[in-house]
């Protein structure tokens, strides 16, 4: 970092003298005793002039602010904001702004409870703040809210993402609602970089009240399993309200906000595998939505070939039989890598980041190992969350289908999945980038339509020999089609299922086979699993030139919220 406390000369001056503070004392005499002071003994000291005791103060006051906290952070098994600065920035190239703003010097008040400034990830430029707990219990008042706001105005003019490292207390209560209106501020920023240049949030303490509201409008939320807690209300006030108890961790918890509410996209082992995470993430998507995403070398080689030959014996012949759809997506990226996003929550679809053949792209996908791949209330904000992620920051979206439908059921018609199920459409049907889907086997009813169909929007649509698609599936169909037929057997004392077995054979002939669909246009091209890395690459190239349009005059869309 570019700062007069690390200046040669100062360190110089502090090894000389055997500390700052020393140093300070030794520059104050030297200026007590030069021409014009009074004293007219000559010291060489008198040429260290641009040296002031005042520098000299601050300087030791940031040393000594950075001691105190790992004193207090590292008992409680935390990172100082530095520390964790250092670890998500590449070294050396972070460049802070404000350092003694909210402060002063002469007192001994190093500055606010937040520090902001500029670096790089993987020699990309990014904003960042870290709230330091260690000052104030990293509480935000006036001084913190002007900081975090400049800062990010000055991302929004140079288009770079912001990284906020969030470990506070909250507002301020001594500064009352003068704090609370400086969230207000962050709120209406942050609202404003939305969709424009990415931004992640990492939790890394505690983030309560209104606090929460900042996190939750960024682009991703990364937890940890420990001292990571969310909640609008803590354990004190509930208890007080309605008598409940419960614990910090069961209540806002990162483990609970990654499995459960959803609020989090990536539950870190420890604050370095968090903030690892947001490198990952960074490292595939540009630096604002008028940018592409960076590209990457890559080279084919044999070994492609024979993972690619893997996709025909991963997904089994028979549709009752689950698999691991992550088996499939890891043999049609690039080395195999994919970064999950949301990996504990809704399972029974998968979304994340991958490169096929050095272009980022998000992959979403349904997991036959859970609930069969079938969409639920969960599961379907959670792909048109991802998919308008995408949209947002040009990262073409590739979907891989095999899903029985919908989640029947009261509780999932009770939880609203009408409503939320609709933002999957609204996200397909919206989307601008360009969108490649791939049916691996079932795609039945109105879930095929909203997994990036062809009459939704996609551009291409391919399917596996062994693809279904259908309104509905054999053994469903057959039992509303024929249900009379069905009691007509049965009555007749015939093997019903015999019977049934026939009525479905004929269904899968004459309804489900893809071939249908092909003769109608939804499908571009039926492909041996083994050609499905190449369709992809050939795709994606052929679709690098898609510009967005804009289709209607309107201020925006009423999407389903």
């Amino acid at each position: 970092m570019t700062d007069i406390t690390n200046s040669p000369t100062l360190l110089a001056l502090a090894k000389a003298h055997g500390g700052l503070n020393e140093a300070a004392q030794a520059v104050q005499a030297t200026v007590q005793s030069a021409p014009g002071t009074g004293n007219t003994s000559a010291s060489p000291a008198a040429e260290h002039q641009p040296i002031r005791p005042a520098v000299l103060r601050a300087a030791q006051l940031a040393r000594d602010a950075e001691e105190k906290a790992r004193d207090r952070q590292h008992v409680k098994g935390k990172l100082t904001a530095r520390e964790r600065l250092d670890l998500l920035l590449d070294t050396g190239t972070f460049e802070e702004i404000g350092r003694f703003s909210g402060g002063n010097i002469a007192s001994g008040n190093a500055g606010a409870a937040v520090i902001t400034g500029f670096g790089e990830v993987y020699g990309r430029t990014v904003a960042v703040y870290a709230q330091d707990f260690s000052v104030r219990g990293g509480t935000l008042g006036v001084a913190e809210g002007r900081k975090i706001c400049r800062l990010m105005d000055q991302a929004l003019a140079m288009q770079v993402p912001v990284v906020a490292l969030i470990d506070s207390g909250g507002a301020r209560i001594q500064e009352g609602v003068a704090a609370l209106t400086q969230y207000g501020r962050i709120f209406r920023k942050t609202c404003d970089a939305s969709g424009f240049i990415p931004q992640i949030s990492l939790i890394l303490g505690p983030c309560a009240g209104g606090a929460v509201y900042c996190p939750a409008l960024t682009d991703l939320i990364i937890m940890t399993r420990e001292n990571s807690n969310m909640f609008v209300t803590g354990p004190d006030v509930i208890k007080a309200a309605t008598g409940e108890s419960i614990s910090m961790n069961d209540l806002g918890g990162g483990t609970v906000h990654s499995t459960t509410s959803g609020v989090a996209h990536y539950l870190g082992a420890d604050e370095a595998d968090a903030i690892d995470y947001a490198r990952t993430v960074l490292a595939y998507l540009p630096s604002n939505s008028t940018a592409q995403p960076p590209t990457y070398a890559y080279m084919a080689t044999r070994a492609d070939r024979e993972v690619a030959a893997r996709l025909r014996e991963i997904v089994p012949e028979n549709d009752r039989q689950p698999y691991d759809v992550l088996d499939v997506i890891r043999c049609i990226v690039d080395y195999g890598e994919f970064v999950q996003v949301h990996e504990l929550f809704a399972c029974s679809a998968v979304v994340g980041f991958a490169c096929i053949d050095g272009r980022p792209v998000g992959i979403v996908a349904n997991q036959p190992n859970v609930l069969a791949g079938g969409l639920d209330v969960d599961a379907s904000e959670k792909i048109a969350r991802f998919v308008r992620l995408c949209d947002a920051f040009n990262l073409p979206v590739v979907t891989l289908v095999d899903t029985p439908g919908y989640k029947p059921g009261a509780e999932q018609e009770h939880a609203g999945i009408i409503r939320r199920g609709a933002k999957v459409i609204y996200a397909y049907a919206s989307a601008q980038v360009p969108l490649i889907t791939v049916i691996l086997r079932k795609a039945f009813g109105g879930a095929y339509i909203v997994m990036g169909s062809k009459a939704i929007g996609a551009d291409f649509n391919y399917a596996w020999p062994s693809s279904q698609i259908a309104v509905l599936g054999a053994t469903g169909a057959v039992n509303i089609i024929h249900r009379k037929d069905l009691q007509k057997a049965r009555d007749a004392g015939q093997d019903v299922e015999q019977v049934r077995a026939r009525y479905a054979a004929e269904y899968e002939r004459t309804t489900v086979n893809a071939n249908l669909s092909m003769e109608t246009g939804q499908i571009d091209a039926m492909i041996d699993p083994e050609q499905t890395r190449g369709a992809l690459v050939e795709g994606l190239k052929l679709l690098a030139s898609k510009r967005r349009v804009r289709a209607t005059p309107r201020h925006h869309g009423n999407q389903p919220l």
